[in-house]
């Protein structure tokens, strides 16, 4: 028997990207057991796989858990997933899931029951994509000298 040895990119497609892929295709063929029995080899990784030239995240496998499990209507574990993106959030760094982990966050926990803990994460979510004010230093302008070139 020939022995091949997995590269760390054979291991990061295979417990990580196509997972993924699997389970989003599951999700939007309303399948969320499927989905999430397609990412059980992704658990031991989340958390250690070096990304893809940072184009996928490790922490995909996770958000998607967590919209099977809202899917399945178990706000509890969906709750779990989305809270374990907010405590990564170095892994995260600024992919969309980041923000949406607050609003799915929020969404879990409305699942659960009436809750006050839903609204503080929604609200984070709707907040985190306002623009920035014109006084902001982001949108700071530099300002022509316009008197130099008055002067010829």
């Amino acid at each position: 028997m020939i022995s091949i040895r997995a590269s760390p990119k054979t291991l990061s497609y295979n417990s990580n990207y196509l997972p993924t892929l699997r389970a989003k295709l599951a999700l939007s063929h309303s399948n969320p057991q499927q989905a999430l029995d397609t990412l059980e080899v992704a658990p031991p990784y989340e958390l250690g796989l070096p990304t893809l030239c940072f184009t996928m995240p490790n922490l995909y496998p996770v958000y998607l858990r967590g919209e099977a499990y809202l899917a399945a209507h178990q706000g509890g574990k969906a709750a779990a997933e989305f809270q374990k993106i907010l405590d990564h959030r170095g892994i995260v760094l600024y992919e969309p899931i980041g923000a949406l982990a607050h609003l799915q966050l929020g969404r879990a926990y409305a699942l659960q029951a009436p809750s006050p803990r839903a609204a503080p994460h929604i609200k984070i979510f709707l907040h985190s994509g306002k623009t920035p004010t014109p006084t902001s230093p982001s949108c700071s302008r530099p300002k022509l000298n316009t008197q130099s070139c008055n002067e010829n």
